[in-house]
């Protein structure tokens, strides 16, 4: 069989519904579409993905301001209408699960530091947290009991004690990642005894599917679909295999879709949309939940999403993503985002092994940002009537002798930065009492007040006792411990 590349599905042909509006970037317009030589680019590493992982097809696709902007096959005798193919997208279903829990969460049915027994009786981790469980940190057994579950019937598992073994608790709640597949077993069986009943994925399609437009996303296979392979590692033969339906393991890999929906998706973690999560929840899975091993990471996890950096991220041309990867027997699955970019790329393959599904999609990424850097955003001026008071704390502070820049943002938040290369920086936004609350950094959560003296006049900054002042070590102002009456000398 001959080979065939094939790329299409221009600009216009997937937009995530609501993204029109957060897409709609003066100057972006004229740059729709991608550079002819950035799409040869995108479809020689599909081909050579395809073709060094020996998979039967691969799928591949890149989204970019809430749109596909590329998309892809390779494959033998490749359908002409893939886009709309199914595959199975195995872990991917994570991150459904956990925007599920993410919006029980939001609507204060949960809490994220609840123990899973406050909601859900007779399950053999009663201790564990929601958020431990979303993040892999509950310390549960990987798999469940009995033979591998991926490639049987959930028959063989019909209740929920069906699914632990002798030994549920590998390690201490909260101490380290442990991937736990079983975690999600769990989650999908809180989805439903808070759904009151309703079975998780028919939950899915109400809340999140079908308010996002993906209705070719299902649990079962559907035409037109793409068969599952196992490839000989020695020769070019092929042997089929199963596509079971996982019954209470679903919740952890489940899903099929198509690459036109998975582009919705991945606009969706790009960008959030009301009706189904607000922005701010989806940033907040992409938060590291796990602390770093080693020297240092390029791996994480957040609330249901996989983190990676590249290059390494601290370095020039570094990047955090965010993402997930899936696999069930024949078929792999790959997603990965930069939300610096408002970037995302997808690949899936029909095949058990062989393609680095995840190497292609982040490869596919990388090819568009590093040729066709994202257009930087409009400089506009504050609206609304200018706020004197608040212009008159801007400018620079001094936290000891380390200088650091005040300045004031749309809507009254303020963002600190420091001047001299060191130091932490952080957003903040206003709270009702004329206080800040820290967005991110070292004062994520840390509050920043304005103090005065008697007179009324600006005396400091308190930044979470933090004392910063308009001059370095001010002899007048209240800096801890005291300056020396002295003050500078040489």
């Amino acid at each position: 069989m001959s080979t065939v590349p094939s790329e299409g599905s221009g600009p216009e042909s997937v937009r995530a519904p609501g993204a029109e509006a957060a897409s709609a970037r003066p100057g972006d317009e004229a740059f729709a579409g991608l550079l002819p030589e950035t799409r040869r680019e995108l479809a020689y590493r599909l081909a050579a993905g395809q073709r060094e992982g020996r998979a039967p097809s691969v799928v591949g696709a890149v989204v970019r301001g809430g749109r596909m902007v590329w998309s892809g096959v390779r494959a033998a005798d490749p359908p002409t209408a893939y886009g709309t193919v199914q595959y199975r997208i195995g872990s991917l279903t994570k991150t459904f699960v956990a925007v599920l829990v993410l919006r029980l969460r939001d609507e204060g049915a949960l809490r994220l530091d609840d123990p899973l027994g406050r909601h859900l009786d007779g399950t053999e981790a009663p201790d564990a947290t929601v958020g431990q469980l979303l993040s892999h940190r509950s310390g549960l057994a990987a798999e469940p009991r009995g033979p591998w579950w991926e490639r049987t019937a959930g028959t063989l598992r019909p209740e929920l004690a069906d699914l632990f073994g002798k030994r549920p608790q590998r390690l201490p709640a909260g101490d380290r990642h442990h991937y736990s597949n079983l975690g999600y077993a769990l989650l999908g069986a809180l989805v439903e005894r808070l759904r009151a009943g309703r079975p998780w994925d028919e939950v899915l399609r109400a809340e999140v599917l079908e308010p996002l437009g993906m209705t070719e996303t299902t649990t079962r296979p559907r035409e037109p679909y793409a068969r599952g392979w196992a490839v000989h590692p020695w020769a070019d033969a092929l042997l089929p295999e199963p596509a079971h339906d996982t019954g209470l393991m679903g919740p952890a890999g489940q899903l099929w879709s198509t690459v036109e929906d998975l582009c919705r998706w991945a606009a969706f973690l790009l960008r959030g949309d009301e009706r189904v999560l607000s922005a701010a929840s989806v940033a907040e899975m992409r938060v590291p939940a796990v602390p770093p091993e080693g020297d240092g990471w390029d791996a994480g996890y957040g609330l249901g999403l996989q983190l990676a950096g590249t290059s390494p991220r601290t370095a020039p041309g570094g990047r955090l993503l965010a993402g997930h990867s899936g696999s069930m027997p024949g078929f792999l699955a790959s997603l990965w985002c930069d939300p610096e970019e408002d970037l995302a790329a997808i690949a899936l393959a029909n095949c058990t092994h062989g393609p680095s599904v995840a190497g292609i999609a982040t490869g596919l990424l990388e090819a568009v940002a590093d040729r066709e850097p994202r257009i930087p955003e409009l400089w506009r001026p504050l609206t609304g009537p200018l706020d004197e008071e608040l212009l008159a704390l801007t400018g620079p502070w001094y936290w000891g002798a380390n200088p650091f820049a005040l300045r004031l943002r749309e809507a009254r938040w303020l963002e600190l930065t420091p001047l001299s290369g060191t130091g932490r920086a952080s957003r903040f936004h206003v709270e009702p009492d004329g206080t800040w609350t820290g967005l991110d950094g070292y004062y994520a959560g840390e509050t920043l007040r304005v103090v005065r003296g008697a007179d009324g006049s600006v005396s400091h900054l308190d930044l979470g006792t933090f004392v910063l002042t308009r001059g370095p070590y001010a002899p007048q102002a209240p800096v801890p411990g005291g300056v020396d009456p002295e003050g500078w000398r040489i």
